[in-house]
């Protein structure tokens, strides 16, 4: 990039766990400004963006009008990029009036489901505006996902479990998700049956992705975000797993996807794509 103006930033669901580590993160960065913060929250309208994510004030108020600061944003003489971290049933209507708008969304938020991404991924393309969905701003979790791919060539068996925090609204994760579908796209099926399997329960095996690979999800108060990847081989286990102990961890993610999204042209899904 020649234009070394900071980068104007639009935090949708600023209010929240994510949006508030956001605010920080942006706040701190040299080369981006923080131009807004939308939560729909009425408790946190008019609130000082900065003072709600507990640091010094920002002068950037909370609102809740979603489209002006869309069109607030577009104006900017820099490309401007909104971060999305909301709910699964508003993020892909913000996502495409993000592009509609010639704002650049980097989206955090899971949930979407693949004939929504398949229509985002054209609109962005048709636009000629980058747009970043990652499921996981975590290295780690790419690094995790990485030696899964490796582990794959050696073992047949493998399970994915998820463990959230129980606020979270999709299950399974966006991340078990991702996980379950780049194993699936190496060619291979999984878990081949040895019995005929009976749930006494419904779900009690999981949920069923691609290649027989199956997704566990749990849901508790005190955990933030948590996943393994356990192979199986007769006489061994080989287990991944990445825990999450601070929201902090997805940061340096969050702000390297600002910074590429400006030089995308079309929709790119997820963060390994872009190291």
């Amino acid at each position: 990039m020649t234009n070394q103006s900071p980068i104007p930033v639009l935090i949708n669901g600023a209010a929240g766990k994510m949006g508030r580590e956001v605010i920080k993160a942006v706040a701190l960065a040299d080369d981006m400004n923080l131009i807004g913060a939308i939560d729909r929250n009425p408790e946190h309208q008019g609130k000082d963006a900065g003072e709600l994510a507990g640091i010094a004030p920002l002068e950037v108020p909370i609102m809740s009008d979603f489209e002006p600061m869309l069109a607030m944003t577009a104006q900017e003489k820099q490309l401007g990029v909104m971060v999305d971290f909301t709910h699964p049933s508003s993020v892909y209507d913000s996502v495409r009036s993000a592009i509609a708008y010639g704002v650049r969304p980097v989206v955090g938020t899971t949930g979407i489901d693949p004939a929504q991404l398949q229509r985002l991924a054209e609109f962005a393309d048709k636009a000629s505006t980058g747009c970043l969905i990652i499921p996981n701003f975590s290295i780690g979790m790419v690094l995790l996902q990485q030696a899964a791919i490796q582990a794959s060539r050696y073992f047949d068996h493998v399970e994915i479990i998820e463990l959230h925090h129980n606020q979270k609204a999709d299950a399974p994760s966006g991340t078990a998700l991702q996980t379950a579908q780049i194993l699936a796209e190496l060619g291979k099926t999984y878990n081949p049956p040895l019995v005929e399997e009976t749930e006494k329960l419904a779900g009690a095996r999981g949920s069923l992705a691609g290649e027989g690979i199956r997704i566990h999800s749990i849901r508790l108060p005190g955990l933030i975000a948590h996943q393994e990847v356990m192979f199986g081989a007769p006489g061994e286990l080989y287990t991944l797993r990445h825990d999450t102990s601070d929201r902090a961890c997805y940061m340096p993610g969050v702000l390297l996807a600002i910074r590429k999204v400006l030089q995308l042209k079309s929709l790119v899904y997820g963060l390994e794509k872009i190291l």
